[in-house]
């Protein structure tokens, strides 16, 4: 095959692309029941800082999503470094995720997940067509750090952690 053939092959872009580091979120919200939503996302950037918007391209079959975007409003979720076993369990198929996860409800009653990195409450702003996935723009409402850690990273096949280059930690 030829790089362009190689593009277009969905397992080798997948490859290709798993080289990148990515953050972990998981968005959360509150569904039309009462009950809390949550999707695990690796695909999570600011967008505008005038206007704030922020962006995630959830899975265009993600029954989770749906919900989300039902409710036109979400909070992401910055996943720490420890929090693989979150991330796990909101990828699981079973039926309550939220059982066990200790969190609160916002100010504006967004779930907001204990010991995240940070959090960003936002109102649905536009969704866009991106092939098998859409692009979620949300205009941030509240945002706040909430433990300053090192994030839960995804790269590979697998999840790790941030570590700086040496040059970085040297003083001076």
């Amino acid at each position: 095959m030829n790089a362009g053939e190689l593009a277009r092959d969905p397992v080798v872009f997948r490859h290709v692309l798993g080289h990148y580091p990515t953050g972990v979120c998981l968005i959360t919200a509150m569904g039309r029941d009462g009950e809390p939503i949550g999707l695990v996302v690796g695909s999570f950037t600011s967008a505008s800082l005038d206007p704030p918007l922020v962006a995630f391209f959830p899975d265009r079959r993600s029954p989770s999503w749906h919900q989300i975007a039902d409710a036109g409003r979400f909070c992401v979720n910055v996943l720490a470094e420890h929090q693989e076993d979150i991330c796990r369990r909101f990828t699981a198929k079973v039926a309550n995720r939220f059982e066990g996860a200790n969190y609160r409800l916002s100010e504006s009653g967004l779930p907001i997940l204990d010991e995240v990195v940070a959090w960003i409450e936002c109102d649905l702003h536009a969704v866009l067509d991106a092939g098998d996935h859409f692009v979620a723009l949300g205009q941030v409402k509240a945002l706040d750090v909430e433990h300053p850690g090192a994030p839960l990273l995804f790269c590979k096949g697998g999840y790790g952690q941030f570590a700086a280059a040496a040059a970085a930690r040297q003083p001076g």
